[in-house]
């Protein structure tokens, strides 16, 4: 029997050690897909290859999307796997809605040099955001902030030091500790996470529209993370329920997805101008 408590602690011990240490490897993860499957080009939209300079002067490739006559553009911040070849079909969407989009790739990810690390993908935003005001001369007032899943800590974040037109979170999670708590349950979780992206408390501080989507049946982000961040936003904010898994809500409920999401934009950008 003490050989096996010492066996069941010796693991438990080394669980911990492998959470706390390799914790990159469990949020990251830009190896998945990381070439590029096709460009906008593939599916009629023109667009520019660009490059971004961070802060820290790390390379960062993406694309920039224009629409005839955009309402505005948007700055779009993806989740934590593919890149950004796998967002097309959003592209689209944007682009029928009558928005411009910038849409790059983390520090990383797809064609974008250096290593993924939360205080770095916080660079990335911001220089995406430098590019739409200081080369495109975007208002801020006609910048949208669209993230999905840990997309959308890093937009809420890049909301509190900026001012956009709106933000739009879409299947993202209150923080990687509570996140990681409901997968480890056994652990002591936030003694151990080093990496925090901490959506909840950064609209907590947001003054922006906000517009949160969540699916009852995203298999990774469990539905009351989506609740919880709605009731941590500040008015006007907007919840939308969406159907299907984690990645696949969006296609299950796409025309009333697209509908709720173009009558909110709508608002935010006939409105936040003239304010």
């Amino acid at each position: 029997m003490w050989n096996v408590l010492c066996i069941l602690a010796a693991a438990y011990v080394g669980l911990a050690l492998a959470l706390y240490f390799f914790q990159s490897h469990l949020v990251f993860y830009p190896g998945t897909g990381r070439e590029m499957i096709a460009t906008p080009a593939q599916v009629g939209l023109s667009y520019e290859d660009i490059h971004l300079k961070t802060s820290d002067d790390i390379s960062l490739h993406g694309w920039y999307v224009p629409a005839a006559q955009a309402r505005g553009t948007v700055l779009f911040l993806h989740g934590n796997a593919g890149n950004i070849s796998h967002r097309l079909d959003s592209m689209q969407m944007f682009h029928r809605l009558g928005y411009s989009t910038l849409i790059f790739d983390y520090r990383g990810y797809g064609n974008s040099g250096g290593t993924p690390t939360e205080q770095g993908t916080y660079r990335d935003a911001e220089a995406a955001w430098r590019h739409l005001a200081e080369q495109r001369h975007t208002p801020s007032c006609r910048i949208v902030l669209y993230g999905e899943s840990m997309g959308g800590a890093v937009a809420a974040q890049l909301a509190v030091h900026q001012k956009p037109a709106a933000l739009v979170i879409a299947s993202s999670f209150t923080s990687v500790p509570d996140l990681a708590q409901h997968i480890y349950p056994y652990l002591p979780i936030r003694l151990l996470t080093r990496i925090h992206y901490d959506t909840r408390e950064y609209l907590r501080t947001i003054t922006v529209p906000v517009l949160i989507a969540h699916s009852p049946e995203d298999e990774i982000v469990p539905f009351e993370h989506g609740h919880a961040l709605f009731a941590a936003a500040n008015p006007p904010k907007q919840f939308l329920e969406l159907a299907g898994g984690h990645n696949d809500g969006f296609i299950f409920m796409r025309e009333s997805w697209i509908k709720a999401l173009s009558e909110f934009l709508g608002e935010r950008m006939n409105s936040s101008c003239n304010q």
